[in-house]
């Protein structure tokens, strides 16, 4: 249950929705299954178990987006589409063209997709009304945005959330924590680093497991790399690399037990455990990370992620 990767939003001001409210919005796009010619289907299942949509702990929400999708291989396409040409070469004494075999893969492909495998995965989402917070459990920008889309989408387009907007490039602020070997508030620099050059090779230096505080580091921020990439660990609680673009990756809790693993005679009590510490932790985070990059904790100035239909 715990988070890995987070990819942060922040809720309009004064966004709130109780869980009774948003259960019978996101129960009208529930996950139905992948069926006949459908390459994927998406749709909202519950966080954990079968029940319910959405599981409130502490004021705090949790939702998933499930997906199943057709695993139809390329190989076994190709396999049946060669199959099909030499059959009309046998026939009609003549190759298929380009255009002829794009039309016998569609066609073969049409014919497979009802036998297909289907996978299902979901995808979770933390949302703290109290905070302001929209946190999606996502390595990539593109996955989060797929959540936001759908819950938008559901809530009939009233979910004008944004990204924070830092005071100063990412990239400039954690160059300048490693420069002065400190970082701010109650963040410590942790053992990992990733260092780009800004000319036209972007020259790269990685550190992993590796103490920041030595002379080569300053050396290639003298020779003018940035930092891309940054290990901190916040409040001797939470250990995570910060990029860039302000995403949050590899999140490890280091002062709480991780259950996820563990067989439990009560999973769903403790879900609502881990939920409840995990939320509590991120929260404050979140807050002193926002501060830290000089983002605004009003969600009003700034950039807003909302998909308008009329300027696409």
């Amino acid at each position: 249950m715990w988070f890995k990767n987070l990819q942060v939003y922040r809720l309009p001001p004064g966004w709130a929705m109780s869980p009774g409210e948003l259960e019978e919005e996101l129960a009208r796009q529930p996950l139905t299954p992948c069926m006949g010619q459908n390459l994927q289907s998406r749709g909202w299942v519950a966080p954990q178990g079968e029940v319910p949509l959405v599981r409130s702990m502490e004021r705090q929400l949790m939702i998933a987006l499930g997906t199943e999708q057709k695993l139809l291989p390329g190989s076994v396409v190709r396999q049946h589409a060669d199959e099909r040409a030499a059959q009309i070469e046998q026939v009609k004494g003549y190759k298929p063209g380009k255009k002829m075999m794009r039309e016998i893969k569609d066609q073969v492909i049409m014919e497979l997709l009802p036998r297909a495998f289907v996978r299902r995965r979901s995808l979770r989402a933390w949302i703290d009304p109290t905070g302001g917070w929209l946190v999606v459990d996502a390595s990539a920008p593109a996955k989060a945005e797929e959540l936001v889309e759908m819950l938008r989408n559901t809530l009939n387009g009233e979910l004008a959330v944004t990204l924070l907007e830092p005071a100063q490039a990412p990239s400039a602020l954690m160059t300048g924590w490693l420069s002065s070997r400190e970082a701010p508030g109650r963040f410590e620099l942790g053992d990992e680093c990733e260092l780009c050059g800004t000319d036209e090779s972007k020259p790269t230096v990685r550190y992993v497991r590796h103490g920041l505080e030595g002379e080569d580091i300053r050396r290639h921020i003298t020779e003018g790399k940035f930092a891309t990439k940054l290990g901190l660990t916040w409040n001797d609680k939470v250990s995570f690399v910060l990029t860039e673009k302000l995403q949050i990756k590899k999140v490890k809790f280091l002062a709480v037990r991780e259950t996820e693993n563990e067989t439990s005679d009560h999973p769903e009590e403790q879900f609502d455990i881990d939920f409840a510490l995990m939320s509590g932790e991120l929260s404050l985070l979140l807050k002193d990370l926002a501060e830290a990059v000089g983002a605004p904790l009003s969600g009003g100035s700034e950039r807003s992620m909302k998909h308008e239909m009329a300027e696409a």
